[in-house]
């Protein structure tokens, strides 16, 4: 008997965050697209510079809806792979780790940044990181806590 193909799903609109444990029955794995959730989430144009609600990854709202998705999978047994800028985005990936995502996808250039920052930062503090944001309310706060902890890392590091 031939093995049935792996089958993940695209989660980049708003309505699949919501949909998830109704989804989890009929996949095998979940993959946020980054990009576009964000743009869904905070109803934005990214390619259009009259919107006026700024682009942002690090929104408490696109982290939260994040988190939820992975909450969702992982209780289904399900893993969550992320891809999109904030995947290759050293402070993004940070997060994504404390959110407990499970792979991170990027294009090769951005690979080895993303990986040292992460073989610098335990899961522990990755998810004490992710916490700590999901508790503000303010975009830049996150950016500058987040910035704060990667500039702690590249002192740890030893490059800079």
């Amino acid at each position: 008997m031939a093995q049935r193909p792996r089958v993940a799903v695209m989660v980049e609109v708003p309505a699949s965050v919501f949909l998830v444990g109704s989804m989890a029955n009929r996949v095998d794995a979940f993959s946020i697209g980054t990009n576009d959730l964000t743009q869904y989430v905070l109803a934005v144009d990214r390619n259009n510079i009259q919107v006026t609600t700024p682009y942002d990854s690090l929104h408490p709202a696109v982290l939260d809806a994040i988190r939820c998705v992975v909450k969702g999978a992982h209780r289904h047994g399900k893993r969550v792979s992320v891809c999109g800028e904030l995947a290759g985005d050293p402070a993004g990936a940070l997060l994504l780790l404390g959110l407990g995502v499970d792979s991170l996808s990027m294009s090769p250039t951005l690979l080895g940044e993303v990986k040292r920052v992460i073989r610098c930062c335990n899961r522990a503090d990755a998810r004490r990181l992710a916490e700590a944001t999901l508790a503000m309310g303010d975009g830049f706060a996150i950016h500058r806590h987040v910035h704060a902890e990667l500039e702690r890392i590249q002192h740890c590091s030893g490059s800079g």
